[in-house]
């Protein structure tokens, strides 16, 4: 079964400096249909202005991946770590027993675009920890690309949580394939251009829920860029 979360159906709001949308309730955006999906909690799609950002807020108990679309983020945290994350890097922000850090565009004349990404862990408390990784355009193009996991394997971020996350690049008439388990969920998050998943159109935006099927094929129909989630089963 798939389900497709189109773009314009996603909570919105636009502060001046940050123009947000959201995949599922976030902040003061609540549908109760759209709580998150198996251990996927939050997908915002974030653009910042130039030179702007989020002051220094806690977080706790809870995966944060960071992918950056366009410009470049700069992070800073309670465990002294610092850095700026640019377009192919993955952040993984592990908040477990708590963490405060705050984000910012660095650059004074371009926007950043970016999707935030949370992640329930498959535990409480977690020792705070932060990781990030850098994977190139031809890596990801016309393959599935290993970003997250479990294991760190392949070199991907580690993830607390029985997940598997993959990036893909693909130009038109390109296809990628992923054999799942029917009893797990998969997720797919058209980060720019257009797709089709197993037949079924989908744009920049778009978020395909996939349930109980064995593949998932994605095909580029123009220039695209696509997050895929490998997902636990619901308890």
């Amino acid at each position: 079964m798939m389900h497709v979360r189109k773009s314009a159906e996603r909570g919105h709001f636009n502060f001046g400096w940050l123009d947000t949308h959201h995949t599922f309730s976030f902040g003061e955006y609540h549908d109760q249909r759209f709580m998150g999906f198996s251990a996927l909690r939050v997908i915002n799609e974030d653009v910042v202005a130039a030179g702007h950002g989020f002051p220094t807020h806690p977080h706790r108990d809870m995966e944060i991946i960071t992918y950056i679309l366009d410009g470049a983020l700069e992070h800073k945290d309670s465990l002294g770590t610092g850095s700026v994350i640019r377009p192919g890097e993955v952040q993984r922000m592990t908040a477990g027993s708590g963490i405060t850090h705050s984000e910012a565009n660095p650059l004074k004349d371009q926007a950043t675009k970016l999707l935030q990404i949370w992640i329930i862990p498959k535990a409480r408390n977690l020792k705070p920890s932060y990781e990030q990784t850098a994977f190139s355009p031809e890596e990801r193009q016309g393959k599935l690309r290993l970003v997250g996991s479990p294991d760190g394997r392949d070199g991907s971020v580690t993830i607390h949580q029985d997940v598997n996350l993959y990036a893909s690049l693909l130009k038109p008439g390109e296809a990628v394939s992923l054999a799942t388990k029917p009893e797990r969920h998969t997720w797919l998050q058209v980060a720019r251009g257009k797709v089709t998943v197993n037949g079924q159109a989908a744009a920049q935006g778009d978020g395909v829920a996939i349930t109980q099927e064995s593949n998932v094929a994605v095909t580029g129909v123009e220039d695209a860029e696509v997050l895929l989630f490998d997902l636990p089963p619901v308890n």
